[in-house]
């Protein structure tokens, strides 16, 4: 009595015709972005006209981002000296390219860069570092690349993974450290003259309420 192996089922496939309705990489046009990422719930990046996308955000990193984004909001709004928004926001730094910092935060002088769909440049902004080694580079290097080319004047990286917060300032083509700020330390910033936060209760915000 022969036997007969069954048919292997059939392994899903990816929906290629779908991916032939967008740009090939590197042709990504500003239009052609901008619509994309409108109708996502998910951080997409466009780099010289590359799509990047983004790991979705632990509930620890947005936890981070909120509580920043409430000092910052409270300092800017006390001295009534500027806006600040947390992402999804996107901001355009060169043609072809926009990232979406974690905080994003205009002066006063220029608010008229802080637009209805996306911002231009900016002048400080935040990154919290995620757990994978794509986004440590990502953060330490290409944006840090990225935002210095755009002229962007204080840069802040949050690293809960190295429990610090590394504040850089722009000096020509650029960026210099301020300071490296561990836990226990005071992270302060030189444009917003006054402005510190405790790394520790930055880095573990549900604890630091009350």
């Amino acid at each position: 009595m022969s036997s007969t192996t069954p048919p292997a089922a059939d392994k899903p496939e990816w929906t290629w015709d779908i991916a032939r309705l967008f740009p090939p990489q590197g042709q990504w046009s500003e239009g052609s972005y901008l619509s994309f990422t409108e109708s996502l719930n998910q951080l997409v990046e466009v780099v010289d006209g590359r799509v990047e996308v983004l790991e979705i955000p632990t509930k620890s990193h947005q936890k981070i981002v909120q509580y920043l984004l409430q000092l910052v909001l409270a300092f800017l709004s006390d001295r009534r000296l500027g806006d600040a928004i947390s992402a999804p926001y996107r901001i355009r730094l060169r043609d072809q390219t926009f990232r979406e910092p974690d905080i994003v935060v205009y002066l006063n002088e220029h608010l008229s860069q802080f637009g209805e769909r996306y911002g231009e440049g900016a002048d400080l902004v935040m990154e919290v570092v995620s757990g994978d080694s794509a986004s440590r580079v990502r953060d330490y290097e290409d944006k840090r690349r990225d935002y210095s080319q755009a002229g962007i004047t204080e840069y802040w990286i949050v690293d809960p993974d190295q429990s610090k917060i590394v504040v850089m300032k722009l000096e020509g083509s650029d960026y210099t450290t301020l300071g490296e700020f561990a836990v226990g330390d005071e992270a302060v910033s030189e444009l917003l003259s006054g402005f510190r936060v405790d790394v520790g209760q930055t880095l573990c915000p549900s604890t630091s309420a009350g």
